[in-house]
């Protein structure tokens, strides 16, 4: 039943003292993390900024081609998550920060950065977040969204096949070999870490409306 979709596992706690609200959206490949993120964004447009985990991957220059292509991209050393939490903390500091731009055809960072300048509403998305310490210990509100393996899997295809240009037979490949163990050993289990567990992802509009609700109430107490 819709009534039963939300999974509390922990109460919301807000620092009031902090600058900005920090919203973590978390959950496996193809789950609908983007998604929720931004109709959390739309919800409050001026007052929002979202971050996402992709941006930090580690720039292979450094490396040939045929080296890039055989790297682990779903384990936490392929994220710069000190770099993350880095620039979390300026924004919260009110500090204007300049996130890398990646590219993943080349898993390469490209020469020009975004600047983002501080606002109300940190709403940070990536696989990882409940599963660094590091990153999960500056969000306020920490979302994981859970979707079924086999729905994850039909939108990681279509996803990778229209934006990064690969094949299926590569998006399979890299599917069995790192997403899923990787998501196994460590996405699944930071679950536990999560206050509200959304099943559906995106489409569980009840939900969404629920936690936009508890958004708007924290920041009338800032």
């Amino acid at each position: 039943m819709r009534g039963l979709l939300l999974v509390f596992v922990l109460c919301f706690n807000v620092c009031f003292a902090k600058r900005a609200l920090i919203i973590g959206v978390s959950g496996g490949s193809g789950s609908g993390k983007t998604t929720i993120a931004q109709k959390l964004h739309k919800a409050f447009p001026d007052d929002s900024i979202i971050i996402c985990q992709d941006s930090y991957y580690r720039d292979l220059s450094h490396l040939s081609m045929e080296e890039r292509d055989t790297r682990n991209f779903d384990h936490p050393d392929s994220i710069e998550f000190s770099l993350m939490a880095d620039q979390i903390s300026s924004l919260t500091n009110l500090e204007a920060i300049e996130i890398p731009q990646y590219d993943f055809t080349t898993h390469t960072r490209k020469a020009e950065t975004e600047t983002l300048f501080p606002r109300k509403i940190l709403i940070i998305e990536g696989l990882m977040l409940l599963a660094m310490p590091e990153i999960r210990e500056l969000l306020d509100i920490k979302l994981y969204v859970d979707t079924p393996e086999d729905i994850r899997l039909i939108r990681r295809l279509e996803r990778d096949q229209k934006e990064r240009g690969r094949t299926v037979p590569q998006v399979l490949k890299q599917y069995l070999d790192t997403v899923r163990p990787m998501h196994i050993e460590y996405i699944e289990p930071s679950k536990r870490y999560a206050d509200v567990i959304i099943p559906e992802g995106g489409f569980n509009q009840t939900a969404i409306d629920i936690i936009i609700s508890k958004i708007r109430e924290e920041l009338a107490n800032f």
